[in-house]
């Protein structure tokens, strides 16, 4: 075998790992979600400016997934105990960038939902979650604000889409 063969064989071999792993997530959320908000990737939210003025950034985990790790000025707002009615109180702005996510992308689009339901104009579910985050390699932060590895992965189901990061569940 030539080395310009093998050279691509492995390269073959390495593609279809991280097409099958994007393929697999798509899948997932595929099967759970309704596409009704749009997408937004952590590519692109890692390009937009942090700060509470020009975007907000929503957590819908619960409260003990939050205080392991989250986003960067991420605002907690929760999921079971969520209320569209406060958020509105805190945030008068309808048009204000809003991103909101959550482990992988499915309770984070449930939120959306009732935030365009309250009449927010421009809300945007993160794909893939805070996983799809930490597995691209960016930080997440404790309730310090220091760096962490930490993620908090719902539970050991869920754990196996957290490639990047120590799994606390």
């Amino acid at each position: 075998m030539t080395l310009k063969r093998s050279i691509f064989i492995v390269v073959l071999i390495i593609t279809s790992f991280q097409v099958k792993a994007q393929s697999s997530m798509e899948a997932l959320l595929a099967k759970y979600n309704t596409n009704s908000v749009p997408y937004i990737s952590v590519e692109e939210l890692r390009m937009l400016k942090f700060d509470k003025d020009s975007i907000l950034i929503f957590d819908a985990r619960e409260k003990e997934e939050y205080e392991v790790s989250h986003i960067k000025n991420a605002q907690f707002v929760g999921y079971d105990d969520f209320s569209a009615e406060k958020i509105s109180q805190l945030f008068s702005n309808k048009s204000i960038p809003i991103v909101v996510y959550c482990s992988v992308g499915i309770r984070s689009e449930n939120i959306s939902e009732k935030l365009e339901n309250a009449g927010y104009q421009n809300v945007k579910n993160l794909y893939g979650g805070i996983f799809e985050w930490k597995n691209s390699g960016f930080a997440v932060y404790d309730t310090q604000e220091k760096e962490t590895e930490k993620v908090h992965t719902f539970s050991k189901h869920w754990s196996k889409w957290l490639k990047k990061g120590e799994k606390v569940y």
